[in-house]
């Protein structure tokens, strides 16, 4: 119930602010950066009125949503499971003094590389080497209660965040196509449940279309990390971060949050890996236009406020869009 009353919510929030109703609603993130700019220079991106827009969208978005009396207002306001969750999601600084929340399939791998490369467990963040995402990392939800606390109040905290259906389409060709272990895990699972021919198999020709039925299935707090809403895995309600950067502009509002907590100047965000296949704009109208819209449109409920929160449009699967 009180999921569905934040989807009502979230869709009347969004019209008032369209309507310049909560124009006074204090934003709850600085202004994000601008364009390509280098490192100590970013500042000057912040005149880019498109992306201070978007921001503000957000910002009043958040405002709104999380101040329905029913919403959490701190993590000691979430279930049990709802916390620890979010606190196993976010990452700690002490150096720096900052929270980062992962969340997998928006560049988390770089951000972990670059905790590392602070925290001087590696040298660079160019340094060839398999992401370990559990070493020589520091977990808020291993610490005790007074440190959690201490360090919600006090440190700079953020997360970056991409548009829900082009994130579940590259957990999709990453996992079922490439990562034996979720093949074996949860593909064979999926074929089983849902392919009517009955023909075994070892997970690695799960479609699209199944994977969708497989997350309409689930119960959204029980979801891997990899396809969990974003609004599950960081409660942005409940936390309340200084800034919300884009996986559109990764390096630009990546620079901007390395310029906040102020790292040393060295330090750049990694360039992708040169295997990295990204999803496009084609391949997403591809995958959208080749599965039934009613499984879409079933589906958007548990990501609507993952849409609406971090002003993401709905998908396009009008006639119309999917004859282009």
């Amino acid at each position: 119930m009180l999921m569905f009353a934040v989807i009502l919510a979230s869709s009347g929030l969004l019209l008032m602010i369209e309507r310049g109703i909560l124009a006074e609603v204090r934003p709850l993130q600085p202004a994000a950066a601008g364009g390509e700019t280098p490192r100590r220079h970013v500042a000057a991106g912040h005149d880019d009125l498109e992306q201070q827009v978007l921001q503000d969208t957000r910002n009043r978005t958040i405002s709104a949503v999380c101040g329905q009396r029913a919403m959490p207002r701190s993590v000691w306001d979430l279930t049990p499971s709802q916390r620890r969750t979010v606190l196993k999601h976010l990452l700690v600084s002490d150096k720096y003094r900052f929270l980062y929340c992962y969340v997998p399939k928006v560049a988390c791998s770089n951000w972990k590389r670059i905790l590392k490369v602070l925290g001087g467990a590696l040298e660079s963040v160019d340094v060839k080497l398999k992401m370990d995402h559990k070493s020589d990392l520091v977990f808020l939800g291993d610490m005790k209660p007074d440190e959690i606390r201490y360090r919600l109040k006090n440190y700079y905290k953020f997360l970056f965040v991409r548009n829900p259906m082009e994130r579940l389409l590259s957990a999709y060709r990453n996992k079922f196509g490439e990562i034996k272990e979720y093949q074996l895990k949860y593909g064979v699972e999926i074929v089983k449940r849902y392919r009517k021919n009955g023909v075994p198999s070892v997970g690695d020709d799960v479609t699209f279309s199944e994977f969708l039925h497989y997350l309409l299935d689930e119960e959204t707090e029980r979801m891997n990390e990899h396809w969990m809403p974003i609004y599950n895995l960081c409660q942005p309600c409940a936390v309340r971060y200084d800034f919300i950067g884009s996986y559109e502009r990764l390096n630009a509002d990546a620079n901007y949050v390395l310029e906040q907590v102020r790292s040393p100047s060295f330090i750049r965000f990694p360039e992708r890996q040169s295997w990295y296949k990204p999803v496009t704009a084609e391949t997403l109208h591809y995958y959208l236009c080749n599965t039934q819209r009613r499984l879409i449109k079933e589906l958007l409920p548990k990501y609507i406020l993952d849409f609406s929160l971090f002003a993401y449009p709905l998908p396009n699967i009008t006639s119309e869009y999917c004859r282009q």
